[in-house]
């Protein structure tokens, strides 16, 4: 009797996510995931792991052997994850980072990267098309590589990334130019000085939002007609976000529905449930909630 009521109990316990960084505390995720789990009535919760770069192997392998069936994965261990994966979708690959882990049956970790599924989804939303559109790239780092491979299955016209340091820029070009996604694509890579024309959609990359500031550039790139998008997000728009309407584009938009988008991708990776997000993004529009990543 005894034994058959601990078993029901363990039959009921739910089962475990979360996300890892260092430092965490400000993460929305565990209110996206709660969120999305209540909607879809999942039966699991998601915690907040604080792990600091040297621990990352030893913490992470021990989360999953006390039974965690998927991560998140944030700044500052997007790519040295990838050390700790048995399997990399071409995506993660492509991107060079890992920012969703997935316990597979067989006790392995499968590396995924839902950045730039987070992103297409979320111009989708907004009624951004970029089939056919020439689309600028501001930054070449990690941010970029996650949305690249993307952006080039949606079939722009153009695309074109920028950067101060152009070495970076062009190795990024290079690593999709051979891929066949890319082939019916103009790619190319220029410093950011170097431009001087406007784009259909320009996309903001760079870290310099946390220090707010923008990138030095020449603002012909803002056209009457351009879509401005910052992957960063603040309430009262971000230092980019402004920029862009001062020089009079058609639109802007911040990154907090790539950030719900891209969870929801996680979350059907973990669940094969796809969440829908329109109540996540309007709680989190309407709260202090989107001050946070």
């Amino acid at each position: 009797m005894i034994v058959a009521m601990q078993e029901s109990r363990m039959e009921t316990l739910p089962d475990r996510y979360g996300v890892i960084g260092h430092p965490i505390s400000h993460s929305r995720s565990p209110l996206i995931h709660s969120e999305f789990a209540r909607a879809t009535r999942q039966h699991l919760v998601y915690e907040r792991f604080d792990i600091a770069p040297n621990e990352l192997v030893t913490r992470v392998q021990a989360l999953f052997r006390e039974g965690v069936r998927g991560l998140n994965v944030t700044v500052p261990h997007k790519e040295a994850i990838v050390t700790l994966t048995q399997e990399l979708t071409e995506r993660a690959k492509l991107a060079g980072a890992v920012n969703t882990l997935i316990a597979l049956p067989d006790g392995r970790l499968r590396g995924d990267n839902t950045d730039g599924a987070g992103l297409v989804a979320d111009l989708r939303y907004l009624d951004i098309d970029v089939t056919g559109r020439s689309v600028l790239i501001l930054g070449a780092g990690g941010a970029t590589r996650g949305i690249a491979g993307p952006l080039l299955a949606q079939h722009p016209s153009k695309l074109v990334i920028a950067n101060r340091n152009l070495a970076r820029a062009e190795d990024l070009i290079e690593s999709f130019r051979n891929t066949a996604i890319s082939e019916s694509v103009s790619l190319s890579a220029c410093r950011m000085e170097e431009l001087r024309e406007p784009f259909d959609i320009v996309i903001h990359a760079t870290s310099l939002g946390l220090q707010n500031a923008t990138p030095t550039v020449d603002p012909v790139i803002i056209g009457r007609h351009t879509d401005a998008y910052d992957l960063g997000y603040a309430t009262q728009g971000t230092p980019f976000s402004r920029w862009a309407q001062q020089h009079g584009a058609a639109r802007t938009h911040d990154g907090i529905g790539m950030l719900v988008e891209q969870a929801a991708e996680a979350f059907w990776l973990w669940r094969s449930v796809r969440p829908e997000t329109t109540e996540v993004r309007r709680l989190l529009s309407q709260s202090d909630e989107r001050n946070n990543p």
